[in-house]
């Protein structure tokens, strides 16, 4: 069984018993809890007059249609009051625009959204701007996306499109309104209905989080006023054909839609460049007659490049981009623009002999390391943010994010292709977007307009990303694949689009009549199961391209627990494992950690307060998102089922979550990211918990020789009890590994439990990477006879429990901080001093400023590091100057058994 249909069922289940939460956000997107500015009171947004401008509503005026009585005409028309509306930016739900006013208390903390009423939602809602022109003798056209899910929309009084016309989050439209345009003040509208992900083509959350009460209604993306003359550019796009793999030629095609939208003949004069080439062609058109224009290397031999600028993912070479920019003219003067930017690069990704999706970039191949990207909960855009997250893709190693629907808007792809991470985009499961395929789920069967929303959904989509090199597929399916009728309706506007990355069935194990077998699996883990589980060659373990998945729980660092929690929820958490967990799930599969706190006491002991539970959660998030990818990276190239891809489940929360992330809505980092940024090392040695092996892997495209890989075993207290060393290892690039050696079942000694440090150099003799384990003599036992969707059970756990044994130990530490125009960074030096002989376990460095608050987002070189005595280390911190909030930095140090302490870093 494919994890998530079984998963959708229950989740529906506990919706129909009322089981499922209403709203979770935050009280907004960046680091701090601050609310998004909705902007001034609505104005009207000023349109230049100037052919083949594009320009965005600046803001609207929102209200419940339960309290605007008036009629449509009078609604939309200029000059009809709005005293008492609320005020909106140029995208924003219902219920972003209300939070942005304070209307309800921090959703974010506790269960204070439970209270905001779905009653108020369940209603249409007016979104209503205002624009103002000097020339009415330009065209003027209405050119949006983003509804969700539909409206009604009015221009000046009068209906200009109906809400059957305006259907579905992803449809775009584009509508004529220059007879209706007048001189000065204009005003458009739009009656939005509310939005049900059951049975509409919209987005919904699913067990992500707790679903907002208003489901998102609104307009998320921008609303344009587009002015030009009386012919248009449209669908104007670049197709790259590159020669692998010598990547010595590039074939570009231009196409474009040159369209007459007069009711007089005329001759357009088409011109424009890409590449340094020169375009020109005149077009004749009748009357409302539309034409494609195409310049190929056939007719322009130029558009046949010679060593193009590739591009490339980060890490294997630069993100360079093209840009194709077109006029049309008629008789002399502009009538519209076209601009578009793009990337050279080729992407294939065929079915291996084992039926596993694998990827290659450029003619190389590369094992797909990704993780599913949340959106902010009320679909708020914020591109810092937004960049934020993404620079800590890089910084984890990372080289992907899946979006499951909520499609973000162009500038998020428009910085996936700066950044050079790749993007997986595609539909979501389970709701009315599978309805007709998926007898689990909770969406709705499809009618008629349903298959033509469908597909008109995917010729926008695929218009808008089809320039984008970070896109490598879209996935037409995510539980469950499309049926024939749907995948031909999808196929064939992916085709009409020119669309030239492959398309995938389903992010699970299903096949389609046309695409066939989806090369991907789906079948979990979603909670908690060991860290041997990764290394087993079944259900989720590393073989094949594993789609979602990971260990479920990840427990945020203390400082956000206290922001989202209050006392007694936080008193909760640690004494009561059964307890419903609010900012867990709104599934009553996921409704609680009891597996995962059974496993933390069963593995670590139980724990004696807060502050040692979330140390005991760091500690085993570490060791569990590490095993995940270094056991998937270690089996990238295996002869036999190799390990293709994988897509932990999930990067990052739109609100503040205990499970499926990497990093916290505050962009804190706990075990889980960097146990994920240690198994990202590029030159890597790891431990395998299947077969003890250790070994180097190198993402690298050249070999790496000249290493020694040294393994030393320790008691707990410090004690060496085994110690193996070799030199003049070589491992080959692109993923490879190499072994250096098996280490033994027991390592002498009284303790069950035992510390591993590896420590690599290279031929020069310095550390290139180091990496510490706490292992037991007593191995998890996984009864997988009993495996369902979201995990397998654990009848027998490792002996961890020796670790609370260890002595605490002072780590010294010194800090200093430079700054470089708008970046600051602080290197942190820490040495395990005093005596003995026990080392500091997962020693962590946290930047705060002066009131002890963290400093985020920040980019640590390493961090949550073992140290043996005498051992020193030297981290460095990059940040926002900005993000101290005036105050000097400081770094508060602390560790599994490292008394905390706080050192100036100025």
């Amino acid at each position: 069984m494919s994890a998530r249909p079984a998963r959708r069922r229950l989740a529906t289940a506990a919706a129909l018993l009322g089981l499922i939460g209403t709203l979770t956000t935050t009280a907004w997107a960046g680091p701090e809890n601050r609310a998004p500015a909705s902007g001034p009171a609505p104005g009207a947004t000023p349109v230049p007059g100037g052919a083949g401008s594009a320009t965005p509503l600046t803001s609207f005026a929102l209200r419940s249609t339960a309290e605007v009585r008036d009629a449509a005409a009078a609604v939309s028309s200029p000059g009809y009051p709005t005293r008492g509306w609320h005020h909106a930016g140029p995208r924003s739900t219902v219920l972003a625009a209300l939070l942005a006013e304070g209307r309800y208390p921090d959703p974010f903390r506790s269960t204070n959204l439970s209270g905001i009423p779905k009653a108020d939602f369940q209603v249409p809602w007016w979104y209503r701007s205002d624009f103002t022109v000097a020339d009415t003798s330009r065209r003027t056209r209405l050119d949006f996306s983003g509804v969700v899910p539909g409206a009604e929309v009015y221009v000046n009084g009068r209906r200009v499109a109906t809400q059957a016309q305006v259907n579905g989050a992803y449809t775009r439209h584009e509508l004529d309104i220059t007879p209706l345009v007048r001189a000065g003040r204009n005003t458009v509208a739009f009656r939005v209905r509310p939005n049900n992900p059951n049975r509409d083509l919209s987005m919904g959350w699913l067990d992500w989080l707790q679903p907002p009460p208003d489901q998102n209604m609104g307009l998320v993306r921008d609303v344009l006023v587009r002015r030009g003359g009386p012919v248009a550019l449209g669908d104007t796009h670049v197709v790259t054909e590159l020669a692998v793999p010598s990547l010595a030629r590039a074939d570009l095609t231009v196409r474009t839609r040159v369209r007459n939208d007069s009711d007089r003949a005329v001759t357009a004069l088409v011109t424009g460049s890409v590449a340094g080439t020169t375009l020109t062609r005149r077009v004749e058109l009748a009357p409302h007659q539309s034409r494609t224009v195409a310049f190929s290397p056939a007719d322009v031999p130029a558009l046949r490049l010679r060593n193009p600028r590739v591009w490339w993912p980060a890490g294997m070479g630069g993100q360079p981009l093209y840009d194709l920019r077109l006029t049309a003219s008629v008789a002399g003067a502009v009538s519209d623009t076209a601009h578009q930017s793009f990337g050279v690069r080729d992407v294939q990704a065929p079915l291996d002999k084992d039926g596993a999706r694998q990827y290659r970039i450029n003619g190389r191949p590369l094992q797909i390391r990704g993780a599913g990207w949340s959106p902010d909960q009320f679909l708020r855009w914020d591109r810092r943010y937004a960049e934020d997250r993404l620079r800590y893709v890089l910084d984890l190693g990372l080289n992907t994010v899946r979006l499951e629907g909520h499609i973000e808007p162009d500038e998020f792809f428009d910085l996936a292709d700066r950044l050079g991470v790749l993007t997986l985009p595609g539909w979501e499961c389970c709701d009315k977007w599978e309805g007709q395929v998926n007898e689990d789920g909770s969406g709705e069967k499809w009618d008629d307009t349903d298959h033509a929303v469908a597909k008109s959904s995917m010729a926008a989509e695929a218009a808008r990303l089809r320039g984008h090199p970070s896109v490598i597929s879209f996935l037409i399916g995510s539980d469950a694949a499309p049926d024939a009728r749907i995948e031909k309706n999808y196929l064939d506007a992916l085709a009409a689009a020119d669309w030239r990355v492959p398309v995938i069935p389903a992010a699970s194990d299903n096949s389609s009549p046309l695409l066939g077998r989806s090369g991907m699996k789906m079948s979990g883990p979603y909670d908690w199961v060991p860290p041997v589980y990764w290394y087993a060659k079944r259900e989720g373990g590393a073989t094949g391209f594993n789609s979602e998945t990971s260990a479920g729980p990840s427990i945020p660092t203390l400082d956000t627990l206290r922001r989202m929690l209050t006392p007694a929820e936080l008193d909760t958490l640690w004494k009561n494992p059964a307890a419903r967990q609010y900012h867990r799930s709104p599934s009553a599969v996921f409704s609680t950690l009891k597996l995962y706190n059974d496993a933390l006491t069963g593995r670590y002991g139980t724990p004696t307060g807060l502050a040692d539970y979330v140390r005991k959660a760091q500690l085993a998030q570490y060791e569990n998102v590490r095993a995940e990818f270094e056991a998937y990276r270690r089996n990238a190239h295996d002869a036999a089922r190799p390990a293709t891809g994988i897509v932990h489940w999930m990067l990052n929360s739109g609100w503040t979550s205990l499970h499926w992330q990497l990093f916290d809505r505050h962009l804190d980092q706990n075990g889980s990211y960097f146990g994920a940024k240690k198994a990202g090392e590029p030159l890597h040695v790891q431990y395998s918990y299947d077969d003890r092996s250790v070994v180097v892997v190198n993402d690298r495209h050249t070999p790496a020789a000249g290493l020694t890989a040294r393994a030393t075993l320790f008691d707990p207290d410090g004690t060496p009890r085994h110690e193996r060393t070799v030199a003049g290892m070589r491992v080959p690039g692109d993923g490879a590994h190499s072994t250096a050696f098996t280490l033994p079942r027991q390592a002498g000694g009284t303790s069950g439990t035992h510390l591993l440090r590896l420590v690599l150099t290279g031929p020069d003799g310095k550390e290139v990477s180091r990496n510490v384990y706490w292992l037991s003599t007593r191995p998890d036992t996984l009864d997988w006879a009993h495996t369902d969707w979201f995990h397998t059970p654990t009848t027998g756990y490792a002996d961890l429990k020796g670790l609370a044994s260890m002595a605490r130990v002072p780590v010294a530490a010194t800090a200093a901080t430079s700054s470089s125009g708008a970046l600051s960074t602080t290197t942190v030096t820490l040495r395990r001093s005093g005596g003995g002989r026990t080392p500091s376990l997962l020693t962590d460095a946290h930047l705060v400023d002066g009131r002890g608050r963290p400093v985020l987002p920040v980019r640590w070189s390493d961090n949550q590091v073992g140290l043996w005595p005498g051992e020193s280390v030297t981290l460095t911190a990059t940040y926002r100057t900005a993000d101290l909030r005036g105050s000097a930095p400081h770094v508060r140090i602390s560790g599994w058994n490292t008394p905390e302490r706080t050192v100036p870093a100025s």
